[in-house]
């Protein structure tokens, strides 16, 4: 049996700061993720914690509690702004989602929605 853990990466956008917006993105992102990733079908797999960013554009509300209160993880989560960077993607929630595997060695499927699928297409599914 292998152990394995492994980070997920994921990015979505909001169009407005808006609390409705940054709730239904989130939680987007989120279950895209434990989607494309079998996460919840396969008992191999444990999400041991999350880490959520956001540009500094992003106040209306929390991702991570609406991620948190949707129920679609259960596992610690660490938040955090991202740095004002001239020409940064705005209105963006970035997730890494660490996982932990004990069964066959898999590959991540990183998941890029939204204004976010620009940001890093060698990781998105073609």
């Amino acid at each position: 049996m292998i152990n394995q853990i492994f980070s997920i990466r994921g990015a979505t956008t909001v169009e407005e700061n808006s609390v409705s917006q940054i709730t239904e993105r989130s939680v987007e992102l989120m279950k895209e993720i434990v989607s494309r990733n079998n996460l919840s079908e396969n008992s191999c797999f444990e999400i041991t914690d999350y880490i959520i960013s956001t540009t500094e554009d992003i106040t209306a509300f929390y991702p991570a509690r609406a991620i948190r209160e949707s129920g679609v993880v259960n596992a610690p989560i660490f938040s955090a702004k991202e740095p004002s960077i001239d020409g940064a993607l705005p209105l963006c929630i970035r997730v890494m989602v660490r996982v932990s595997n004990s069964g066959e060695r898999v590959e991540p499927k990183h998941v890029y929605l939204h204004n976010a699928k620009n940001l890093r297409k060698d990781l998105i599914e073609k």
